[in-house]
């Protein structure tokens, strides 16, 4: 019996071991159960999603600028974002620009409050990443900057690659899985059991609005929380703030009649208040004005012939196609530029103090001062000498419009070489305009009036005249050159004739 059980040990241990030394079958179940766990999970292993809490900064966004004023946000901690979402809107010392995601996410906290100064390339908020992470937007998070671009062009694509979108105001708030406790600081108070028909319900965006409609909401003292929204989901229009003022003036003067005696007259304190972002670029850009020695040139400049032809033009053409004066003002001033290339010229001072350099400018680009609701801005006409004088028409009603409801791009508003202010579209006759550096020279047009004159024959004739007054730089723009550009300019005006002969 031992032997017997000894020999069928035996015969077992060699079939385990002439097992062990045969090849693997190609049984799909046998090759599964047979290959390790831990191979398995290199055979198919996936990049992981990275979380991690990151400080998101703020980028450049062209021009020199290095602080923004944060106008509102449309996140709050705990807010869920995607990527393109919008997190907030700032507002530069030129246009407004709404700042956008680049990551999915959560946001955990924000480093500023609205109206506050954010510096570009410090943190605006933490997101708690939940997407993965390409080298190029680890070296932004990480405040690694990128090369600067040759051209305007370049920067500017370099900014979109950020996710910086410029212009625009049609954006709405995310909330996402934003807690009870967040959630309940955005959306307006629930009715009480009692139903009122005289409680308003505000809408979904009833405490947004444009940053032209805050500036006179915050001149005004009120708050936007009372004034009834009539935009698009409850947003707040400059309309609807007049029509809030006007009922308040009302109901001030009805409660006045109803009061049989007079109350006393409060006296109005001082208030202190902090200069805005437009402002702000233009106390710097005015102080720097000041170190440049200016000379002042003044003439006269016959509009008769010009406006005759202009009106003649403008028959029968809609209000928004007609060929104001300033566009063969521009005009002009190109063609005079071309004759006079030095006044169409930077001037260097900073590469090498010691020996000042001079950009002459190829282009012609021309800057329109524009009157807003937020301040003076000055868009720019691009390639001036290439446009004829309806297409500068166009560009000009175009960027005026932009202006006034502040969506001017930071391209816009930059590469100017010549600035013109038209002063004369609000009043008065002369100006002294200011040179803008590094600019050598500008012109400011005052408003045309009627007045008597003699005709060639010693007769009394109508004429329609204009003070254009300039200023150039006297560094390197001497009275005699300066005379010479503003006769062209006079000569191109009075005589349309030889500047539709000049055009290409």
């Amino acid at each position: 019996m031992k032997s017997f059980v000894s020999r069928e040990a035996g015969r077992l241990l060699s079939r385990s071991s002439t097992a062990n030394r045969a090849p693997i079958p190609a049984c799909h179940h046998f090759k599964c159960a047979s290959i390790p766990r831990q191979h398995t999970h290199r055979q198919f292993h996936t990049s992981p999603r990275l979380l991690v809490v990151k400080p998101y900064l703020l980028a450049d966004i062209g021009e020199g600028i290095t602080e923004c004023q944060v106008i509102q946000w449309f996140v709050k901690p705990g807010a869920r974002v995607e990527q393109f979402d919008p997190i907030c809107e700032v507002q530069s010392d030129k246009a407004s620009v709404e700042i956008t995601s680049r990551f999915d996410g959560v946001i955990k906290k924000l480093y500023y409050e609205p109206d506050d100064m954010a510096k570009v390339g410090k943190p605006l908020v933490d997101i708690d990443i939940q997407s993965e992470i390409s080298p190029a937007d680890e070296a932004l998070l990480n405040g690694t900057p990128e090369k600067s671009q040759g051209s305007d062009g370049q920067k500017q694509s370099a900014q979109d690659e950020q996710g910086i979108e410029v212009g625009r105001n049609d954006t709405h708030a995310v909330t996402g899985d934003v807690p009870e406790q967040m959630r309940s600081q955005d959306l307006p108070p629930e009715p009480p059991s009692t139903p009122s028909n005289s409680q308003r319900q505000p809408g979904k965006h009833a405490s947004l609005a444009t940053p032209a409609v805050r500036h006179m909401i915050k001149q005004s003292n009120i708050k936007i929380e009372d004034i009834e929204g009539t935009g698009r989901e409850g947003r707040v229009l400059k309309d609807d703030v007049q029509k809030y003022l006007q009922s308040a003036k009302q109901g001030t003067s009805t409660a006045a009649t109803t009061t049989p005696e007079p109350a006393p007259l409060k006296q109005a304190d001082d208030q202190v208040r902090q200069l805005t972002p437009v402002q702000a670029g233009m106390f710097k850009q005015m102080t720097k004005s000041l170190s440049i020695p200016h000379f002042l040139y003044t003439d006269n400049v016959d509009f008769t012939t010009l406006n005759a032809l202009r009106k003649k033009f403008n028959t029968d053409r809609d209000k928004a196609q007609r060929i104001s004066p300033l566009s063969f003002v521009v005009k002009a001033l190109s063609l005079a530029l071309q004759q006079y290339p030095l006044l169409n010229a930077h001037l260097d001072t900073t590469t090498n103090p010691d020996k000042p350099q001079i950009l002459v400018k190829g282009q012609h680009n021309i800057g329109v001062a524009v009157d807003s609701p937020t301040g003076l801005l000055v868009p720019v006409i691009k390639n001036v000498q290439a446009h004829s004088i309806e297409s500068i028409a166009a560009e000009i009603v175009r960027l005026s419009d932009l202006a006034r409801a502040g969506k001017l791009a930071s391209s816009d508003l930059s590469g100017a070489t010549f600035t013109l202010s038209n002063i004369g579209s609000i009043g008065g006759t002369a100006v002294a305009p200011v040179i803008v550096s590094p600019q050598v020279g500008i012109l400011g047009i005052g408003r045309a009036r009627a007045v008597p004159a003699f005709g060639e024959n010693g007769e009394l004739v109508r004429k329609e005249e204009c003070v254009f007054s300039w200023s150039a730089d006297h560094r390197v723009i001497d009275g005699a050159m300066a005379a010479r550009c503003a006769e062209a300019v006079r000569g191109y005006l009075e005589n349309v004739e030889s500047m539709l002969v000049s055009l290409r």
